[in-house]
């Protein structure tokens, strides 16, 4: 049986990246080896997207994103501890969102669901 998700996130500056999950969003984590940190990144969810139809093209990929309760507080809360975005927070009909850059590891989408959530489920 599946017990969990774990996610990678490649970053061209590894040390930069861990520092930012770790000190800037607080994400509790294990050091599994020489520095290697490992996070307790909590609840999540998968989607699956189709790569074509209803006017929607994109290629096959797969993608990280990030959930708050509160677009706005998330945003003012993480500028606060150094965090940069990317533009401002725009509704994208399954909720508000907006582009986070992660230091060494490109961007990440933050978002404040409009849409049903499957980890609260039990």
């Amino acid at each position: 049986m599946i017990t969990a998700v774990h996610t990678l996130v490649y970053a061209d500056d590894a040390d930069a990246a861990r520092a930012f999950f770790r000190d800037v969003l607080e994400w509790p984590g294990v050091d599994s080896g020489n520095g290697w940190l490992i996070f307790r990144t909590g609840p999540s969810e998968l989607g699956v997207h189709p790569t074509s139809g209803d006017g929607f093209a994109a290629a096959q990929q797969h993608e990280i994103s990030l959930m708050c309760d509160n677009i706005e507080t998330t945003v003012e809360d993480l500028t606060a501890k150094g965090a940069e975005f990317v533009g401002e927070v725009v509704d994208r009909g399954f909720g508000l969102a907006i582009t986070m850059k992660v230091p060494g590891a490109g961007d990440m989408l933050i978002y404040e669901p409009r849409h049903a959530l499957a980890h609260t489920l039990e």
